[in-house]
């Protein structure tokens, strides 16, 4: 048995077939304004939760914060993209997000995991999202390593850029690789600081702005 197919199954039988050959479509719908007090779901690990600060500063209480949204923070530290695939189905269920930010890989980076696996990990994962309604913003990731970090010569996994061609979807490009490639924004090798999670936040905001997502 194929142990990486389970969640992926889990989530794609929760999804009415007119909607997953909607959602498998080459052409995505243009971006809809999300209105103020909107739910939106950030899903993502440590990066997301706000590992090497606090909640308060952590990214999704920032973008909360600059956008007027109820931004709902979805990271586990330590999660890879089957874990945050297989948890999908109930953040979906309870919070019905008007966007999903979907910011996660790292962890299979960092343990030398299947990168083709991880791409169709979060290609199911904003298939299922854009399914239900909600739009996706994807945010890419750096090619983790901790001899990168340290150097701060870090650059964005292929696999996002070609994911958001594939699915259409907008993608927040080198926030991350910024961030962690910059001492001064790090608590450790691969976590942000407070001013840290507030500079990504800044910049996510406009790019989001960009793609017609914020008004």
């Amino acid at each position: 048995m194929n142990l990486h197919s389970l969640p992926r199954r889990r989530l794609l039988a929760l999804l009415p077939a007119t909607a997953l050959l909607a959602a498998c479509g080459k052409r995505a719908p243009k971006a809809r304004p999300i209105a103020t007090g909107s739910t939106v779901l950030a899903l993502g690990d440590s990066l997301t939760s706000g590992v090497g600060a606090d909640a308060a500063t952590a990214y999704p209480a920032v973008l909360q914060a600059l956008t007027g949204w109820q931004v709902v923070n979805g990271g586990v530290s330590g999660d890879t993209t089957a874990q945050a695939m297989a948890r999908l189905p109930s953040l979906l269920e309870e919070h019905r997000p008007q966007l999903l930010i979907v910011g996660i890989g790292g962890n299979d980076f960092l343990r030398q995991m299947s990168a083709s696996v991880a791409k169709d990990n979060i290609r199911t994962i904003c298939r299922a999202a854009t399914a239900t309604g909600a739009q996706v913003m994807l945010v890419a990731v750096p090619q983790f390593s901790l001899l990168a970090a340290s150097t701060g010569r870090l650059t964005d996994h292929p696999l996002y850029a070609e994911l958001a061609g594939e699915l259409q979807l907008p993608l927040y490009e080198g926030g991350w690789a910024e961030v962690l490639g910059n001492a001064s924004l790090r608590s450790d090798q691969v976590h942000a600081n407070a001013q840290g999670y507030r500079q990504f936040a800044e910049g996510l905001a406009k790019r989001l702005r960009q793609a017609g997502l914020l008004a």
